[in-house]
């Protein structure tokens, strides 16, 4: 007996393809399934959302607050430009938060290059004192599942507050181990 699927896309009581209407013609059954799967399901689907860490090299303290008030826009319009939605876009005087939906075509590894770089090139237009400006050379990317966007959201948002009583290497220690990363504080800081 065929399958009623099989049957609603024109098999014949063979299983063999019939022709269908138009110029397409398949010889096996299988051509057939696989061109009519293709054709109604399509899409490559995917909702990841990465909260993405990182620091100034050293963790000097760059990133001023008049500095903030233009890079974390500007961190955002990269994301948003590479296909990976920015949510929310946060940090303090030496290391930045980015929570946003990762493309599904593009790597982490990718999208940091890309928001490091073009980060760094404009922060060091921004006056002769920016011109030693590093990012460091690692960062920190954690999912994020939907139940704990908001709370993603509103901890990015109240960096400065948080960090009255937390250095951003604590910060960043507390994330990995509430992760499960195991890391080497030899080689984490840099």
């Amino acid at each position: 007996m065929l399958h009623p699927l099989a049957q609603a896309n024109g098999l014949g009581s063979d299983g063999n393809a019939v022709r269908p209407e138009g110029p397409r013609y398949w010889e096996t059954t299988a051509t057939y399934l696989r061109y009519h799967l293709n054709k109604f399901m399509p899409q490559s689907l995917s909702r990841i959302l990465v909260h993405l860490v990182f620091s100034t090299k050293g963790r000097e303290r760059f990133i001023t607050p008049a500095i903030q008030q233009e890079l974390h826009p500007y961190l955002a319009g990269i994301l948003n430009r590479t296909d990976c939605p920015s949510l929310q876009v946060g940090g303090t005087d030496d290391h930045v938060h980015l929570l946003f939906g990762l493309a599904r075509t593009r790597s982490t590894a990718e999208v940091v290059e890309t928001v490091k770089t073009s980060s760094s090139k404009w922060i060091k237009t921004q006056g002769s004192q920016m011109g030693s400006f590093h990012w460091q050379g690692g960062y920190g990317a954690f999912s994020v599942g939907p139940p704990q966007t908001d709370a993603t959201i509103a901890y990015i948002r109240n960096q400065a507050h948080h960090h009255r009583t937390a250095t951003f290497q604590d910060e960043y220690r507390r994330l990995m181990e509430s992760y499960g990363v195991g890391y080497d504080e030899r080689y984490v800081w840099d």
